[in-house]
Protein backbone atom coordinates (compact mmCIF):
# COMPACT_ATOMS: atom_id res chain seq x y z
CA UNK A 1 0.00 0.00 0.00
CA UNK A 2 1.35 3.40 -1.00
CA UNK A 3 1.25 5.73 1.99
CA UNK A 4 3.03 8.59 0.25
CA UNK A 5 1.70 12.06 0.88
CA UNK A 6 1.54 14.01 -2.33
CA UNK A 7 1.46 17.78 -2.51
CA UNK A 8 -0.13 20.06 -5.12
CA UNK A 9 3.19 20.67 -6.88
CA UNK A 10 3.73 16.89 -7.06
CA UNK A 11 0.59 16.58 -9.19
CA UNK A 12 2.08 18.99 -11.73
CA UNK A 13 5.30 16.97 -11.81
CA UNK A 14 3.29 13.78 -12.25
CA UNK A 15 1.50 15.40 -15.19
CA UNK A 16 4.86 16.32 -16.73
CA UNK A 17 4.39 20.04 -16.11
CA UNK A 18 6.67 22.57 -14.47
CA UNK A 19 5.90 22.46 -10.78
CA UNK A 20 7.41 25.59 -9.26
CA UNK A 21 4.98 28.10 -7.75
CA UNK A 22 5.26 30.60 -10.61
CA UNK A 23 4.62 27.94 -13.26
CA UNK A 24 1.65 26.51 -11.38
CA UNK A 25 0.16 30.00 -11.02
CA UNK A 26 0.67 30.70 -14.71
CA UNK A 27 -0.89 27.37 -15.69
CA UNK A 28 -3.98 28.10 -13.60
CA UNK A 29 -4.25 31.66 -14.93
CA UNK A 30 -3.85 30.61 -18.54
CA UNK A 31 -6.39 27.77 -18.36
CA UNK A 32 -9.04 29.46 -16.23
CA UNK A 33 -11.89 29.61 -15.97
CA UNK A 34 -12.78 26.01 -16.73
CA UNK A 35 -16.52 25.69 -17.29
CA UNK A 36 -18.38 24.00 -14.45
CA UNK A 37 -19.95 21.47 -16.84
CA UNK A 38 -16.53 20.20 -18.06
CA UNK A 39 -14.86 17.40 -16.12
CA UNK A 40 -11.24 18.19 -15.32
CA UNK A 41 -9.98 15.22 -17.34
CA UNK A 42 -12.06 16.34 -20.35
CA UNK A 43 -10.51 19.81 -20.55
CA UNK A 44 -9.05 20.42 -23.99
CA UNK A 45 -5.61 21.46 -22.75
CA UNK A 46 -4.51 18.00 -21.53
CA UNK A 47 -2.55 15.53 -23.59
CA UNK A 48 -4.23 12.11 -23.90
CA UNK A 49 -1.82 10.70 -21.29
CA UNK A 50 -2.50 13.53 -18.82
CA UNK A 51 -6.27 13.17 -19.29
CA UNK A 52 -6.03 9.41 -18.74
CA UNK A 53 -4.00 9.88 -15.57
CA UNK A 54 -6.54 12.34 -14.13
CA UNK A 55 -9.49 10.14 -15.12
CA UNK A 56 -7.93 7.01 -13.58
CA UNK A 57 -6.87 8.83 -10.43
CA UNK A 58 -10.44 9.98 -9.82
CA UNK A 59 -12.08 6.66 -10.76
CA UNK A 60 -9.78 4.73 -8.44
CA UNK A 61 -10.05 7.35 -5.70
CA UNK A 62 -6.25 7.26 -5.68
CA UNK A 63 -3.97 9.49 -3.62
CA UNK A 64 -3.98 11.86 -6.56
CA UNK A 65 -7.79 12.28 -6.59
CA UNK A 66 -7.84 14.89 -3.82
CA UNK A 67 -5.17 16.92 -5.59
CA UNK A 68 -7.02 16.61 -8.89
CA UNK A 69 -10.11 17.97 -7.11
CA UNK A 70 -8.06 20.88 -5.79
CA UNK A 71 -6.79 21.62 -9.29
CA UNK A 72 -10.32 21.46 -10.66
CA UNK A 73 -11.49 24.01 -8.09
CA UNK A 74 -8.52 26.27 -8.78
CA UNK A 75 -9.19 26.22 -12.53
CA UNK A 76 -12.83 27.11 -12.11
CA UNK A 77 -12.02 30.34 -10.30
CA UNK A 78 -13.91 31.99 -7.49
CA UNK A 79 -17.49 30.92 -6.94
CA UNK A 80 -19.94 33.48 -8.29
CA UNK A 81 -22.89 34.04 -5.98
Amino acid sequence: MDTAIHRFHDLFAQLGLSNDAASIGEFIRSHSPLAFDVKLSNADFWTPAQAAFLREACMQDADWAELADQLSVALRGPVQL
